[in-house]
């Protein structure tokens, strides 16, 4: 009896690390910075948050190809401008953060390409901002060393698609309605 258990524990145990998945998680201990980048006639000015959490997620050892998952989310009152008035004006009177604190994403990669550095990616999913959910295609890089991935992307997004009225600056200068965010992220794996 106990060589049949031995014997079940040796036959079984290959079918178990053949599906190694990937469970990876924002790590806070690391630097994680999302930035936007706005302009006006008159002066750019950008706003970051290092307040980020989420995770990519894929089944079988088939790296973010089967039943992959990604979700992350920003929360919108901690964006830091540097400047205290533009920033208690970006949230109470733009974002609207009491009401709407997070802007969140969720999705799947759509495409994945093998590069010398890592991997170009698309993800498609949903981007909910200002209580308003579009689908996107976010383009991004991905690099994995050990236990530890790397989340780079840029894109933009128009205010006016989530009913986000372009503010004013000293009363007169208006805020471009493209906006240019980007990403980068420092994952951990912990499905090891």
């Amino acid at each position: 009896m106990k060589t049949f258990i031995i014997s079940l524990i040796y036959c079984c145990t290959p079918v178990l690390n053949v599906s190694t998945g990937g469970d990876w998680q924002v790590n806070k201990d690391f630097e994680n910075n999302v930035t936007f980048y706005s302009s006006t006639t008159m002066l750019d000015f950008e706003g970051s948050t290092k307040n980020v959490d989420g995770y990519i997620y894929w089944e079988g050892d088939s790296l973010f190809k089967t039943n992959n998952e990604i979700y992350f989310e920003v929360d919108l009152s901690s964006f830091n401008t540097g400047i205290g008035k533009r920033d208690s004006d970006m949230r109470n009177d733009v974002l609207h953060t009491r009401k709407y604190p997070f802007s969140k994403f969720k999705g799947t990669f759509s495409s994945v390409e093998k590069t010398d550095a890592g991997f170009n990616v698309i993800a498609s999913g949903t981007l909910s901002l200002h209580g308003v959910e579009k689908p996107v295609e976010i383009p991004g890089q991905i690099e994995i060393n050990n236990n530890k991935m790397n989340v780079l992307s840029t894109f933009t997004i128009l205010l006016k698609d989530y009913n986000i009225e372009a503010p004013s600056l000293m009363a007169f200068i208006k805020v471009a309605q493209e906006i240019k965010i980007n990403i980068n992220l420092s994952l951990t794996n912990k499905s090891l």
